[in-house]
């Protein structure tokens, strides 16, 4: 560095310091807009994480059908889950759902896997507890009030069938045998004595159902097969959940997938318009921080007509008068901007942590754009002040006018 350029630093520093009141207000400025630049650039970056994350509490986005008359089969739903990335995958939980009697009223038992039907049904309330093993249920509101049941309640589900040469006794362990008067045709009444857990409480169909191990609902029918429906939780965006089904749909035979819209149209929406607010903001600041900077560079320049003047009337060129004022300004943007990227990422996390309940991914990408586009609009809420600082007539402002 020469001495040129040395006396040129000193002399941006030593105006800057001269003028420290206004130079503060104008960098306070700066660092307001970069800090909400910033926080609001990781905030709409972090928004489609956090906003899944959210709507994953209203339950499965994807569900799995059969793709005939069949059921899902456990080769299938291992195919088909395979095909979401782990880091995005969430849970998926099966049902298989059969009719019986309790109580001599019509029930439909569901079986499911209890150890992952909170993950892709979080917002189920239970009073009580989940079942943790074979024997147990947990009973929807709207049944247990129909059959009179409650928390630690025992109960029969009865499923009755014809009995056929085929037929192997020896596999129930409760059973009674009665004939049609009718038909004469000998039919068998099995029991499955359970014991209710909990009751579910959900405000929609859940309620109806009672729920069991998938080896109760099998020892009650005496049959194994597949599932009726599979429940599955992904944290992802609409666009790469319809990819997801396409391709399940395309190579798994057995499976017919599809998006349960309720929850996907909602996310999309809503993230569409927080993604709307925050640029919306944004720009708002940004135009904010720009008239501020260009309000105080004004003021600067209006006081230093006379000394502008003068250096003009002593030859100092149009290129050195916008140089130096450029410089101060773009001094401040960059100062600002550094201070307003570091405070930026604890304003953004403060929002998360308020709005979403969580904290939020730093990104070390956004501290060069925040420090770059202060500096960009510090420069260009400079241009008008220093087009006046040209435009000083050294001879009028030397005789006082």
């Amino acid at each position: 560095m020469n001495k040129k350029q040395r006396m040129f630093i000193r002399m941006v520093v030593a105006s800057l310091i001269r003028r420290r009141s206004r130079m503060i207000v104008a960098l306070l400025a700066i660092v307001v807009g970069a800090t909400i630049l910033s926080g609001l650039g990781m905030i709409y970056y972090d928004v489609p994480r956090q906003m899944s994350a959210q709507f994953r509490s209203y339950g499965a986005n994807i569900i799995f059908t059969p793709s005939g008359d069949g059921y899902v089969s456990e080769e299938d739903l291992d195919q088909g889950v395979s095909i979401f990335k782990k880091e995005e995958l969430e849970g998926f939980t099966p049902y298989r759902y059969e009719n019986s009697n309790i109580h001599n009223l019509p029930v439909t038992l569901a079986g499911t896997d209890f150890d992952s039907v909170m993950k892709t049904s979080p917002y189920w309330h239970i009073s009580g507890r989940l079942p943790m093993g074979d024997g147990e249920t947990l009973v929807g509101a709207k049944a247990a009030e129909k059959l009179g049941l409650d928390i630690g309640d025992s109960v029969s589900a009865q499923n009755s069938f014809m009995i056929t040469e085929d037929t192997d006794l020896t596999k129930i362990p409760d059973y009674e045998i009665y004939t049609d008067p009718e038909t004469g045709e000998k039919y068998c009444d099995h029991l499955l004595e359970m014991q209710v857990t909990g009751i579910l409480e959900t405000g929609g169909p859940e309620e109806e159902y009672i729920y069991t191990t998938f080896h109760d609902i099998s020892s009650l029918t005496l049959s194994e097969r597949g599932y009726d429906i599979v429940e599955v939780s992904v944290a992802a965006m609409q666009d790469r959940l319809k990819d997801y089904i396409k391709t399940i749909n395309s190579n798994v035979s057995g499976i017919s997938s599809k998006l349960v819209k309720r929850v996907t149209a909602s996310e999309s929406t809503v993230l569409t318009k927080l993604e709307s607010l925050v640029f919306i903001v944004t720009l708002v600041v940004l135009a904010l921080t720009m008239i501020c900077v260009a309000t105080t560079m004004t003021a600067v320049i209006a006081e230093r007509r006379r000394e502008i003047g003068l250096r003009k009337a002593l030859g100092a060129l149009n290129s050195s008068i916008i140089a130096e004022f450029m410089s101060e300004g773009l001094l401040l943007g960059g100062v600002g901007g550094i201070i307003g990227a570091v405070l930026g990422y604890f304003f953004a996390d403060v929002v998360s942590m308020n709005v979403f309940s969580s904290s939020i991914t730093f990104r070390p990408l956004l501290i060069p754009i925040t420090i770059a586009a202060s500096v960009l609009v510090t420069g260009l809420a400079c241009l008008i002040p220093i087009r006046s600082a040209v435009d000083v007539d050294p001879a009028l402002v030397l005789k006082g006018e």
